[in-house]
């Protein structure tokens, strides 16, 4: 277990993140799209059961962002992944993994309710009326910022805690240190993230476009580049090449 050190890393470095996972994803495609096949299909399925299934989901997200940290350094030590590996995370200890879940899904309701506050339509609940997709739109004209106010708070969170599920995979740390070593290398680092998420949105929207057939493509190589920004950002010895 290697010690922590960060680094400061060019902004251009986001970019060659994405480079890291799709490099992951060519060496093994079909893995790769069963592991986030899986995570998606257990992640919905949670969420359909009523009343704890979309707090077990969110608690659990950590895990599989480890697990894939886990499969992408052991595919880069030479070994095949395989689709076990989606479950290779739970073998570390989980209590700081469903602390860290816990952490997201609070910001996540905080978010939510502040975007109620704001008057974001049918947020609070109100009514019963059941609206259209016309209705709701209609309803939303003039408050499409207290959408955007949402987006930036979510993703200015789940940014600062990026890194949070490979640190407890590959280091004995507290949640606390995590999300630490974490906001601390996401704030260091905010240029590199700022030009990951921008060119991740393009390929999402890009890959929604035909069908949302390029997001098969599009989804495996987010999560496997998760690992690349990890390694680059924290020195990792089994770091995916990032050319400059």
């Amino acid at each position: 277990m290697s010690a922590l050190r960060i680094r400061d890393v060019r902004p251009a470095r986001g970019t060659a993140w994405i480079a890291g996972g799709w490099r992951l994803f060519r060496g093994a495609p079909m893995v790769w799209m069963g592991l986030s096949a899986g995570w998606m299909l257990i992640t919905f399925g949670l969420v359909l059961v009523p009343l704890v299934g979309g707090v077990v989901a969110n608690l659990l997200q950590p895990v599989f962002f480890a697990s894939f940290a886990l499969a992408a350094r052991k595919q880069l030590a030479g070994e095949a992944p395989e689709m076990g590996d989606l479950f290779i995370g739970f073998r570390r200890p989980l209590r700081p993994m469903l602390n860290l879940g816990a952490i997201l899904l609070v910001a996540e309701i905080a978010i939510f309710f502040l975007m109620s506050l704001l008057g974001l339509p049918g947020a609070a609940g109100e009514g019963e009326e059941v609206l259209t997709l016309v209705d709701y739109v209609r309803r939303l004209e003039g408050k499409e910022w207290i959408l955007v106010v949402g987006f930036v708070l979510t993703a200015a969170v789940k940014g600062a805690l990026w890194f949070g599920p490979a640190l407890l995979a590959f280091h004995d740390l507290s949640t606390a240190h995590a999300v630490r070593w974490s906001v601390y290398a996401a704030l260091s680092n905010l240029g590199a993230m700022l030009a990951y998420g921008l060119v991740l949105l393009g390929l999402f929207v890009l890959g929604a476009l035909p069908w949302g057939m390029g997001l098969l493509v599009v989804v495996p190589v987010m999560v496997a580049s998760t690992y690349s920004g990890f390694a680059d950002v924290f020195e990792e010895s089994g770091a995916a090449p990032v050319e400059a």
